[in-house]
């Protein structure tokens, strides 16, 4: 990828005989070469990759915007910048059970025209290597892939819209870690951007304009799975979900409105675009339910034909199962 670096640094987080937490703060930043590209070009990889990323805007009071800020205008260089946030970073995880070793990674770099300040705790691993007389040593090494503790600050848009509720993206991490909350913390920032929410209420709009539309049942699902399919497609690519494009692609309604339309007049709030979710995205061509013993799922449009439901009972006939369903059911029914 074309990646252009301007400054990277490691800082080592490791505990004392009395299982706390300290820095050993590396004397100066990293060199600009081929090594230390591949290690931001590949960081970069993997947080693109990461499922489960939220957004956040920094709040009036965060110390790290100051350092930041500072930073940016040449006021703060920065190893010291750095340093700085190696000691907040510690005064914060510090407080979480979840605490561990790892290396504290900065990197301001461009790619693709933008800006980024990359920041992340990542944990080492063990492996073992060959020597050259073809003996066994131990080495360590960066686990990249096991990253779940990190952030990411789009500074041209930080710089050009500073009350941008998604100039900040981190990774969620594993449920029940309080990732999140530790590094929102750390970054003195707030929960800005919901991108959950914002799938949520593209999904309801589009039922309601269905609905306002008093579109015929083909053609309500069509219309859905044209929606599922649009942002399917963007997530695959990694782009985001734009309303506007979504809408130029779906079909007006009869007085001539359209998708986009309908969304602003009905005040929904849409941003104009943002990344899409699967998981919200699957419920406009299917039901899907668990719980119970049970796990259910099936398109949309077999509801009314071979699917049915009576909510009086809450019974769920099914017509006509799936051949390898009903040779399980023959054999062990």
């Amino acid at each position: 990828m074309s990646l252009q670096l301007s400054n990277v640094i490691l800082h080592q987080l490791v505990k004392d005989s009395e299982q706390q937490l300290t820095v050993n703060y590396r004397e100066s930043t990293l060199a600009n070469d081929a090594s230390t590209e591949s290690l931001v070009a590949e960081l970069h990889r993997v947080f693109n990759a990461k499922a489960g990323k939220g957004f956040g805007t920094f709040s009036d009071e965060s110390e790290f915007k100051v350092w930041l800020d500072n930073t940016l205008s040449d006021d703060l260089d920065f190893y010291t910048f750095s340093q700085n946030s190696a000691k907040r970073l510690i005064s914060e995880i510090s407080k979480y059970s979840f605490a561990e070793e790892g290396f504290l990674v900065l990197a301001h770099y461009q790619s693709l025209a933008t800006d980024y300040l990359f920041i992340a705790l990542i944990p080492s691993n063990e492996s073992l290597k060959v020597t050259e007389g073809l003996d066994i040593s131990a080495t360590d090494y960066l686990d990249i892939s096991k990253m779940d503790i990190a952030a990411r600050i789009d500074l041209s848009t930080y710089q050009t819209d500073s009350d941008s509720n998604r100039s900040l993206t981190f990774i969620k991490g594993r449920v029940g870690r309080k990732v999140s909350d530790f590094f929102l913390d750390f970054l003195q920032a707030e929960t800005g951007l919901d991108t959950k929410q914002q799938n949520l209420v593209l999904m309801q709009a589009v039922d309601d304009f269905v609905a306002d539309a008093k579109l015929e049942k083909d053609d309500a699902n069509s219309y859905r799975k044209q929606v599922a399919d649009y942002c399917n497609e963007q997530i695959k690519a990694g782009d985001e979900v734009e309303v506007r494009e979504l809408s130029q692609e779906l079909p007006k309604s009869d007085d001539g409105t359209s998708f986009a339309d309908f969304t602003e007049e009905q005040g929904y709030e849409l941003e104009e675009s943002f990344p899409g979710d699967r998981a919200a995205v699957r419920k406009l061509t299917k039901f899907v339910g668990a719980g119970g013993g049970l796990n259910i799922s099936f398109d949309s449009m077999l509801m009314g034909e071979r699917v049915f439901y009576d909510p009086e009972t809450d019974t769920l006939t099914i017509k006509g199962t799936p051949p390898n369903l009903r040779d399980q059911l023959t054999r062990k029914g």
